[in-house]
This record gives C-alpha cells, structure tokens and sequence, in this order.
C-alpha cells in the first residue's frame, strides 16, 4: 500500500512537472539559461560558487524542457541541449570531490586525482565557452544573413560542430592531465621516455593554457562585438517600423 502510494505520488509529481513545462515559454526560459551562462563564462573573469549554482540548477532544468514535444529540435537547441549537459563534468567533480572528503581517511589521494577533478572544471569552462560563441555566431547569422546561412544552419551542422568542440576540449585535457599528473608525482626525469614524455607534455601544457587565456580573450571581443551589433540592428528596425 505504501510502495504503490509512493509511485502514485511520484507519477503525480512527473506529470505536474512536465504540465508546467508545457504551460511556460520555452524561448524566455532558454534565453534567460542563455543570459545567466554569458555572465557565468564571458563577463566574470572567474566563476564563483553562486554562480556556478545557479548555472547547474538552470542546466538541470534546461534538460527537463528539451524533453518536451513542444521544443523544436533546431541548431539552436542542439547547442543549448550540449551547454547544459557541459554542467554535468561539474555535477562529477563536485561528487567526487565531496567523496573523497568523506572517505580521505579510507581512500588516499594520488597526483591524478585532484588534477582530474581541476581539469575537469577546465573542460567544463572551455565547451561552455564555444557553445555560447556558436549560439553568439548562429544569432548574427540568423539577423544578417538569414537566408544564405540556412544552409550552414542545420541540425546536423551543430551535432558536428558540438562533437567537435568537446573532443578537441577532451584531448586538451588529456594532455593537461598527463602533464599534471608527472609534474606532482616526481621530479622532472633527466633521461629515458619519461623525460621526453615530461618534456613535450610539459611545453604543450604550456603552449595550450597560452592558447587558451588567449582564445579567452577573443571570444570575449566577439560575442560582444556580435550582440552589439544584434543590438543595434534590432533597435534600428524597430524605430524605422514606428515611423
């Protein structure tokens, strides 16, 4: 009696969840998860613990909506649908995180794990990054040139380009783990494998977090370069229009 008052419950539950997520506006929902990751990863110079609350709770909730019929399935959605799932690399490190605090005395720490659990912040900051650039890119394209991107703007464009982007992020990782992983587990090696395997990681580390504060910076520039011409553009063809 319990157990199947319980399921009553919970099926009562899942279908107020998913009434309300019919009776709202998909479009400002996604457009403030949008607002809230901009300010998270391209105007704060570093993401503070409210913030990144905040962005995993509006990924969480992000992922429920797609789920619905009512969500079209559009480039659009597919780079929105990878922005939130990104969240889920903090989702296992906070996890694992607050594991390893509970159990230090059971499990003891190795050089790879905190570098794993870093880099996987690193990971999560740098897809999220690229998401937002390309739904910056897709917005422009959309206001500028809607009919001779359209082509460009496909579903299967953005599965591609969103591969892409987490395995190129994936491999960056890797290598920085690699690197951290020999940098805190011994001294650097002076000859054998290890030391060329030292010393290339170590200057492709170095080459890539350049790279990385670098392409940081750009990305800055132009999703505000691109949203201030949006801005612009919009603000310009509703003034004609009262006229």
């Amino acid at each position: 009696m319990g157990k199947a008052s319980s399921g009553c419950f919970f099926q009562q539950m899942c279908s107020s969840l998913a009434g309300i997520s019919r009776e709202r506006d998909h479009m400002k929902d996604f457009r403030r998860y949008l607002v809230l990751k901009y300010i998270q990863y391209l105007v704060l110079s570093s993401s503070n613990a409210i913030s990144t609350l905040l962005g995993v709770l509006g990924s969480g909730y992000v992922m429920l909506i797609l789920q619905s019929s009512r969500v079209s399935s559009k480039s659009t959605a597919v780079f929105i649908s990878s922005l939130a799932k990104a969240d889920l690399l903090i989702f296992v490190s906070a996890v694992a995180e607050l594991f390893l605090w509970t159990s230090s005395a059971a499990v003891p720490r190795t050089a790879f794990t905190p570098a794993l659990l870093q880099n996987l912040l690193v990971a999560n900051a740098h897809i999220s990054a690229l998401l937002l650039s390309c739904v910056a890119t897709e917005a422009y394209l959309i206001t500028f040139f809607p009919m001779e991107s359209r082509s460009l703007r496909t579903v299967r464009n953005a599965r591609l380009t969103s591969r892409a982007i987490w395995l190129l992020v994936a491999a960056e990782c890797i290598l920085l783990q690699v690197y951290d992983v020999l940098k805190a587990s011994s001294t650097s090696p002076s000859c054998g494998p290890t030391a060329w395997l030292f010393l290339l990681s170590s200057g492709a580390a170095a080459l890539l977090r350049a790279l990385s504060y670098l392409l940081g910076i750009l990305l800055r520039i132009v999703n505000v370069y691109i949203y201030y011409k949006i801005f612009f553009s919009v603000s310009n063809r509703s003034a004609v229009r009262t006229k």
